[in-house]
Protein backbone atom coordinates (compact mmCIF):
# COMPACT_ATOMS: atom_id res chain seq x y z
CA UNK A 1 0.00 0.00 0.00
CA UNK A 2 1.66 3.74 -0.80
CA UNK A 3 0.70 6.84 1.03
CA UNK A 4 1.33 8.88 -2.19
CA UNK A 5 -1.91 10.05 -2.84
CA UNK A 6 -2.24 13.25 -4.42
CA UNK A 7 -5.52 15.78 -4.16
CA UNK A 8 -6.63 18.42 -6.30
CA UNK A 9 -9.48 20.07 -7.94
CA UNK A 10 -10.88 18.72 -11.58
CA UNK A 11 -9.00 20.18 -14.82
CA UNK A 12 -11.45 20.10 -17.94
CA UNK A 13 -9.75 17.21 -19.25
CA UNK A 14 -10.49 15.05 -16.58
CA UNK A 15 -13.90 14.55 -18.06
CA UNK A 16 -12.85 11.38 -19.89
CA UNK A 17 -10.63 9.88 -17.85
CA UNK A 18 -12.75 9.40 -15.03
CA UNK A 19 -15.61 7.84 -17.35
CA UNK A 20 -13.20 5.75 -19.04
CA UNK A 21 -11.84 4.44 -15.98
CA UNK A 22 -15.27 4.34 -14.13
CA UNK A 23 -16.08 2.59 -17.25
CA UNK A 24 -13.48 -0.10 -17.38
CA UNK A 25 -14.66 -1.46 -14.08
CA UNK A 26 -18.50 -1.51 -15.13
CA UNK A 27 -19.72 1.68 -13.71
CA UNK A 28 -21.94 3.67 -16.11
CA UNK A 29 -20.68 7.36 -15.60
CA UNK A 30 -20.87 9.14 -18.97
CA UNK A 31 -18.51 11.52 -20.04
CA UNK A 32 -21.21 14.28 -20.02
CA UNK A 33 -21.68 14.05 -16.22
CA UNK A 34 -18.01 15.49 -15.82
CA UNK A 35 -17.86 17.55 -18.54
CA UNK A 36 -20.82 19.24 -16.91
CA UNK A 37 -18.93 18.84 -13.29
CA UNK A 38 -16.44 21.10 -15.10
CA UNK A 39 -18.95 23.55 -16.06
CA UNK A 40 -20.99 23.82 -12.94
CA UNK A 41 -17.08 24.11 -11.60
CA UNK A 42 -16.72 27.13 -13.45
CA UNK A 43 -19.90 28.71 -12.45
CA UNK A 44 -18.91 28.38 -8.68
CA UNK A 45 -22.11 25.57 -7.96
CA UNK A 46 -19.86 22.75 -7.19
CA UNK A 47 -16.26 21.92 -6.22
CA UNK A 48 -14.55 18.37 -8.02
CA UNK A 49 -11.88 16.72 -5.94
CA UNK A 50 -9.74 14.46 -7.51
CA UNK A 51 -7.40 11.67 -6.22
CA UNK A 52 -4.48 9.98 -7.68
CA UNK A 53 -2.25 7.67 -6.23
CA UNK A 54 1.78 7.07 -7.74
CA UNK A 55 0.23 9.31 -10.66
CA UNK A 56 -2.85 7.08 -11.32
CA UNK A 57 -6.46 8.09 -11.17
CA UNK A 58 -8.04 6.79 -8.11
CA UNK A 59 -11.15 8.76 -6.88
CA UNK A 60 -13.26 11.76 -6.77
CA UNK A 61 -15.69 13.74 -4.96
CA UNK A 62 -17.85 16.86 -5.12
CA UNK A 63 -19.13 19.46 -3.28
CA UNK A 64 -22.64 20.90 -4.22
CA UNK A 65 -22.77 24.41 -3.11
CA UNK A 66 -26.19 24.57 -2.84
CA UNK A 67 -27.65 21.18 -2.13
CA UNK A 68 -30.61 19.35 -4.11
CA UNK A 69 -31.87 18.04 -0.63
CA UNK A 70 -34.20 20.38 0.44
CA UNK A 71 -33.48 20.69 3.81
CA UNK A 72 -29.52 21.15 3.28
CA UNK A 73 -31.12 23.98 0.32
CA UNK A 74 -33.44 25.54 3.38
CA UNK A 75 -29.94 25.95 5.77
CA UNK A 76 -27.63 26.58 3.07
CA UNK A 77 -25.84 23.59 3.70
CA UNK A 78 -23.12 22.32 0.71
CA UNK A 79 -23.49 18.45 0.46
CA UNK A 80 -20.55 16.27 -0.61
CA UNK A 81 -22.05 14.80 -3.39
CA UNK A 82 -21.18 11.76 -6.02
CA UNK A 83 -18.31 10.29 -4.16
CA UNK A 84 -16.19 7.17 -6.08
CA UNK A 85 -13.02 5.42 -5.26
CA UNK A 86 -12.05 2.84 -7.94
CA UNK A 87 -12.18 -0.52 -6.46
CA UNK A 88 -8.83 -1.24 -6.94
CA UNK A 89 -7.58 1.45 -4.27
CA UNK A 90 -10.69 0.77 -1.41
CA UNK A 91 -9.16 0.59 1.89
CA UNK A 92 -5.84 2.77 0.85
CA UNK A 93 -7.02 5.41 2.98
CA UNK A 94 -8.08 7.44 -0.40
CA UNK A 95 -11.26 7.54 0.36
CA UNK A 96 -10.77 9.25 3.85
CA UNK A 97 -8.12 11.70 2.04
CA UNK A 98 -11.14 12.45 0.07
CA UNK A 99 -13.24 13.27 2.64
CA UNK A 100 -10.96 15.40 4.95
CA UNK A 101 -9.85 17.26 2.11
CA UNK A 102 -13.54 18.29 1.13
CA UNK A 103 -14.73 19.02 4.96
CA UNK A 104 -11.61 21.20 4.65
CA UNK A 105 -12.96 23.20 1.04
CA UNK A 106 -16.22 23.27 2.76
CA UNK A 107 -15.09 24.68 6.11
CA UNK A 108 -13.70 27.71 4.34
CA UNK A 109 -17.81 28.59 3.83
CA UNK A 110 -19.46 26.87 6.39
CA UNK A 111 -19.45 24.91 9.85
CA UNK A 112 -21.67 22.47 8.95
CA UNK A 113 -21.98 19.73 6.01
CA UNK A 114 -23.94 17.40 4.60
CA UNK A 115 -23.74 14.26 2.65
CA UNK A 116 -26.19 11.88 1.46
CA UNK A 117 -26.05 7.76 1.41
CA UNK A 118 -27.73 4.92 -0.17
CA UNK A 119 -29.75 1.91 1.73
CA UNK A 120 -27.92 -0.86 -0.34
CA UNK A 121 -24.87 -2.83 0.39
CA UNK A 122 -23.32 -1.43 -2.89
CA UNK A 123 -22.96 1.86 -0.06
CA UNK A 124 -21.51 -0.48 2.85
CA UNK A 125 -18.15 1.04 2.43
CA UNK A 126 -19.09 4.16 2.47
CA UNK A 127 -22.13 4.11 5.09
CA UNK A 128 -19.16 2.84 7.35
CA UNK A 129 -16.83 5.80 6.61
CA UNK A 130 -19.03 8.25 7.08
CA UNK A 131 -19.87 7.15 10.58
CA UNK A 132 -16.69 6.73 11.36
CA UNK A 133 -15.57 10.23 10.11
CA UNK A 134 -18.59 11.70 12.26
CA UNK A 135 -22.21 12.20 10.23
CA UNK A 136 -24.83 12.18 12.17
CA UNK A 137 -28.49 10.73 10.20
CA UNK A 138 -30.55 14.31 9.94
CA UNK A 139 -33.44 12.77 11.77
CA UNK A 140 -35.56 13.02 8.49
CA UNK A 141 -35.61 9.53 7.93
CA UNK A 142 -35.37 8.22 4.12
CA UNK A 143 -35.87 10.22 1.20
CA UNK A 144 -37.07 8.92 -2.38
CA UNK A 145 -38.46 10.67 -5.57
CA UNK A 146 -38.44 14.56 -3.86
CA UNK A 147 -39.69 13.65 -0.74
CA UNK A 148 -39.31 11.53 2.80
CA UNK A 149 -41.02 8.55 2.83
CA UNK A 150 -43.45 7.74 5.61
CA UNK A 151 -44.57 4.84 8.03
CA UNK A 152 -46.56 2.38 5.17
CA UNK A 153 -44.99 4.28 1.83
CA UNK A 154 -43.98 1.25 -0.22
CA UNK A 155 -40.72 2.16 -2.17
CA UNK A 156 -38.25 0.90 -4.69
CA UNK A 157 -34.96 0.47 -3.47
CA UNK A 158 -32.42 1.83 -6.29
CA UNK A 159 -30.01 4.78 -6.08
CA UNK A 160 -32.33 7.28 -5.85
CA UNK A 161 -33.12 6.37 -2.06
CA UNK A 162 -31.35 7.75 0.54
CA UNK A 163 -30.39 8.92 4.07
CA UNK A 164 -28.80 12.32 5.13
CA UNK A 165 -26.42 12.80 7.44
CA UNK A 166 -24.63 16.31 8.72
CA UNK A 167 -21.42 17.42 10.14
CA UNK A 168 -20.21 20.48 12.18
CA UNK A 169 -16.94 21.02 10.65
CA UNK A 170 -14.71 23.92 11.85
CA UNK A 171 -15.09 27.12 9.64
CA UNK A 172 -11.93 28.73 8.73
CA UNK A 173 -12.13 32.09 9.04
CA UNK A 174 -10.71 33.88 5.95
Amino acid sequence: MSNNIHIREMLEADAEMISNALSRQGWDKPVILYRQYFQETCAGKRTVLVASQDGDFAGYVTILWESDYPPFQAQNIPEIADFNVLLKYRRQGIGNALMQFAEACAAKRTDVVGIGVGLTADYGAAQILYAKRGYIPDGLGIFQGGRHLEQGDQAQIDHDIALYFTKRIAAVKP
